[in-house]
């Protein structure tokens, strides 16, 4: 399998050539900050199997912790890739830079006790093919 991704702006692409496994949707407190919304949905890619096609001097990276970064995109903020300096095996990809459908899915919504509080995952929300209505 072979997945195609991009930050906002296009400047930082990457290609991943394998699976993308343990994807999950963290409602963590660092994933909704990091990410703006009220859930970041994550998978994890083999090092050797994720490469950065163009754009690498666009990445910028931080940790609040040492030895765990956030890499992204320096002109347009978006999340690319997470990284841990105790698995140097893995990162772990933000599925929203992805340009390519993917085949796996999620298994689970993990953190959910600090899950956003106005979040109701079963809510009976309208589902819009484009903008919400009346906008």
């Amino acid at each position: 399998m072979t997945y195609l991704g991009s930050c906002y702006c296009g400047q930082v692409t990457v290609k991943i050539s394998g699976t993308i496994d343990s994807i999950i949707h963290c409602h963590c407190s660092k994933c909704r900050k990091s990410s703006g919304t009220t859930y970041a949905t994550n998978g994890v890619v083999k090092r050797d199997e994720f490469e950065i096609t163009s754009g690498a001097e666009h990445i910028g990276k931080f940790g609040k912790v040492e030895g765990k970064y956030r890499h992204f995109c320096k002109l347009c903020a978006s999340p690319i890739y997470s990284s841990n300096i105790d698995d140097q095996q893995n990162v772990r990809i933000r599925l929203g830079m992805l340009d390519s459908d993917i085949i796996e899915r999620p298994m689970a919504h993990t953190f959910m006790t600090s899950k956003a509080n106005w979040e109701d995952l079963d809510a009976g929300l309208q589902r819009c093919d484009r903008y919400e209505p009346g906008r």
